[in-house]
């Protein structure tokens, strides 16, 4: 893969690549975008294109964002991966995206620029190769607030109207979505090349994701190892980043976990109001394969696809490489604890390590449990007061005993206590009915005020002087689904 450095820039600001296209011709297939019949820009993320060292001048040319222009230098292609979608493999590809190539950033970042819903591909099998407004908002306002939360994450950088309806449960305004990601390469994509049975192209991609997000381990006397253990590594960090904010992808199949260890595809993804580990969302994950406290053994069992995969490549003897490959996956989980464990304490404010801390962060958990107490403002609210206002329930009066005992055993003060804690609680997430309100103002009424307003706050997340309570409530009452979208 050629080295990140920053190329002569075309109009606007573009600084194209295209290393991706130079794997083997199995992993794509050059397409176009389908053109529509009238754009519309609906939103722009000014900051991010500054960041990406692009011009503001590009959020008046709503051809671009919805493929009826190509950018200069941009090489359209539709990848090919394959997945396991609720257990059951399946060969896929893109259905509805298409890659325009590699933007590099002035910081020498290399970042895929794809266009989601821009028409049928070859790998699109019955689908319209089209997107929705709804679910793309949808992803714009979710993967920016994930950004402010400081979680790995896709990005957004536009989304347009295309003039035409998508037709679903029923007719819906069309509408393309412009993403950012340090890369597309899932662990369905290699899937997709072990399926093939090729050893020379799986070696291929397994080099050129080695150079694109994992060099150091490229130096290493077993790189094939070191690339599956940096992965199992950053996953696991990921993993715990979700649960200690709630989130819940809904969605979490083998090509739905990037090698990037970015969070990508927001479909049915939502965020928990009351605590509960058996909180399911997606509408179709009828059995709760994807719940939220689910979500760690799902992201092992990934990996172990991931691993699978690599088998040729970990050692010629397929028992010896079975061996080496469970004892990396074995590692998976003291790694999600190490960050779980270090996130909770945090959000405890405790400075400190004590081995009684489990203990005491799981008799929390259990009585939110009982109570159905909201996860997010439960950890918001301890952090602003020391004294036992949240509850006269003996249960909790008896936890909190043994917090503030905890507390006083590590030298910091109250003071510098709550602001650690503030920095790794959120005050504000994307409540789920807040974010259906502006989907809905914005759909039916084209009034994006609403979702304008949710942005707003949702970009400063850790404030906790912003005084918004209308955007810090759970829904009062009723369940909540939420849809795939496609």
């Amino acid at each position: 893969m050629p080295d990140s450095t920053p190329l002569s820039p075309s109009p606007a600001g573009w600084r194209w690549d295209h290393s991706y296209s130079k794997l083997p011709a199995a992993f794509h297939t050059r397409v176009d975008p389908t053109s529509v019949r009238e754009p519309k820009m609906v939103i722009f993320n000014e900051a991010l294109a500054k960041s990406l060292g692009l011009e503001a001048e590009l959020r008046e040319n709503a051809a671009l964002f919805a493929g009826n222009e190509l950018a200069p230098g941009a090489q359209p292609l539709a990848q090919a991966y394959a997945g396991h979608q609720y257990a059951n493999f399946t060969m896929l590809g893109d259905g509805r995206a298409i890659l325009l190539g590699e933007h590099i950033a002035p910081s020498g970042e290399r970042f895929d620029i794809q266009l989601k819903g821009s028409g049928p591909t070859q790998f699109s099998r019955r689908g319209d190769g089209r997107a929705a407004l709804g679910p793309m908002l949808r992803e714009y306002i979710i993967s920016e607030a994930m950004h402010a939360l400081g979680i790995p994450t896709t990005r957004s950088l536009a989304v347009v109207t295309t003039g035409e309806t998508v037709y679903r449960e029923r007719g819906l305004p069309g509408a393309v979505l412009t993403r950012i990601a340090a890369s597309h390469i899932r662990v369905g994509t290699f899937e997709y090349a072990a399926a093939r049975n090729e050893k020379p192209a799986l070696q291929a991609l397994a080099d050129y994701t080695l150079q694109r997000h994992y060099p150091e381990a490229a130096n290493s006397e077993t790189p094939y190892l070191a690339f599956l253990e940096a992965v199992i590594e950053r996953q696991a960090k990921l993993i715990a980043q979700w649960q200690l904010i709630g989130f819940i992808h809904g969605v979490m199949n083998t090509d739905n976990m990037a090698l990037s260890g970015e969070t990508i595809d927001y479909g049915p993804c939502a965020f928990m109001d009351a605590f509960d580990p058996r909180t399911v969302f997606s509408s179709i994950d009828r059995h709760g394969r994807y719940a939220y406290g689910q979500q760690p053994h799902i992201a092992q069992w990934n990996l172990a696809r991931l691993a699978e995969a690599l088998l040729p490549l970990l050692h010629d003897d397929e028992a010896k490489a079975i061996e080496i490959a469970n004892e990396a996956l074995h590692s998976f989980e003291p790694r999600f604890k190490h960050y779980w464990l270090a996130g909770m304490r945090s959000k405890l404010g405790l400075f400190t390590e004590e081995n009684y801390d489990p203990a005491l962060i799981g008799s929390l958990l259990d009585w939110m449990q009982q109570t159905k107490a909201d996860f997010t403002n439960t950890f918001r609210d301890l952090s602003s007061t020391s004294s036992a206002t949240l509850s006269d329930d003996p249960a909790y009066l008896d936890w909190h005993q043994r917090w503030q005992s905890r507390l006083s055993r590590q030298p910091q003060p109250w003071n510098e206590v709550s602001e650690h804690m503030q920095r790794h609680n959120p005050a504000f997430i994307p409540r789920n009915h807040k974010v259906e309100e502006a989907l809905a103002a914005a759909s039916e009424k084209n009034d994006l005020s609403v979702m304008h307003q949710l942005l707003a706050v949702l970009a400063r997340p850790y404030d906790h002087s912003q005084d918004h309570p209308e955007y810090a409530q759970p829904l009062s009452s009723g369940s909540y689904r939420t849809f795939c979208g496609t």
